[in-house]
C-alpha cells in the first residue's frame, strides 16, 4: 500500500509540477504577445491621432484636452486587456495629465509642448541612474520578453538612455522653431517612425547578448 501512495503523491507532484510550468509559460506568452500586439501599438498611436484630429479642426486646448482623456483610456484598456499597465506609457500618461490640466488653466500651449521634453529627460535620468548605481532598470521592463546577459542589458539601457536625450532635444528644436501644426503632426509622422526605426535597430544586440535556450527556460 505504501508503493502505491507513493507512486500516486509522485503523479500528483507530477502534475501539479506541469501545470505551473504551463502557467509560467502561457503568463510569458502573454507578455511577448503584448510586446507586439496591434492593440498596443494602437494604444499609443490612438490619443496622439486624436489630438492631431481635435487640432485641426478646433484648437491646441481642445485637443489638450481629447488628449489626457484619451489617454486615460489607453491606459484603462491596456490594463483591462493586457492585466498590466507598461511603465513608461504610464509615467507618460501621468505627465499629459499633469502638463495637459496647465495648459488649460494657464491657456498655456507651451505647457504641452514641452511635456516630451521633460518626460524624455526623465526616462534618460532614470536609465543613467540606473547605470551609476550598476542596475539595468530597462531589465524590469522588458526582462519578461527579453532574456540577455548583463552587459546586453546595460547597453541596451545605455542606448536608450542616449536616444531618451535625442528625443529630448529633437521636441525642444522643433517647438522652438517650427509652427503649432508642424510640431503637433511631427509627434505622429516623425517621433513615432525614429522611435519604431531604433528599436529594430537594436534587435542585432537582443540577438549578440540573448541567454542560451536552457539559461531562458530556468
Amino acid at each position: 500500500m505504501s508503493t502505491v501512495s507513493t507512486n500516486l503523491y509522485q503523479r500528483r507532484l507530477s502534475v501539479v509540477k506541469l501545470k505551473t510550468v504551463s502557467e509560467i509559460n502561457h503568463k510569458k506568452q502573454n507578455k511577448e504577445l503584448s510586446a507586439v500586439h496591434p492593440l498596443k501599438i494602437a494604444l499609443e498611436a490612438g490619443p496622439v491621432i486624436a489630438f492631431l484630429f481635435t487640432y485641426f479642426y478646433i484648437d491646441i486646448f481642445w485637443a489638450t484636452a481629447t488628449f489626457m482623456v484619451t489617454t486615460v483610456i489607453a491606459l484603462t484598456i491596456s490594463r483591462t486587456f493586457f492585466g498590466y499597465v507598461p511603465v513608461l506609457p504610464l509615467i507618460s500618461g501621468i505627465l499629459v495629465v499633469i502638463f495637459g490640466g496647465l495648459t488649460l488653466v494657464y491657456q498655456e500651449e507651451i505647457f504641452i509642448k514641452i511635456k516630451p521634453t521633460i518626460c524624455n529627460l526623465l526616462f534618460a535620468s532614470i536609465l543613467f541612474g540606473g547605470l551609476i548605481m550598476r542596475c539595468s532598470l530597462i531589465k524590469y521592463i522588458l526582462g519578461e520578453v527579453y532574456k540577455l546577459q548583463d552587459e546586453g542589458w546595460q547597453k541596451l539601457s545605455l542606448r536608450w538612455a542616449y536616444f531618451f536625450v535625442f528625443l529630448a532635444i529633437l521636441n525642444e528644436i522643433i517647438w522652438r522653431n517650427f509652427s503649432t501644426e508642424f510640431w503637433s503632426s511631427f509627434k505622429l509622422w516623425g517621433v513615432m517612425p525614429i522611435t519604431a526605426i531604433f528599436a529594430i535597430s537594436q534587435m542585432s544586440l537582443l540577438k549578440k547578448y540573448s541567454l542560451p535556450a536552457d539559461d531562458n527556460n530556468s
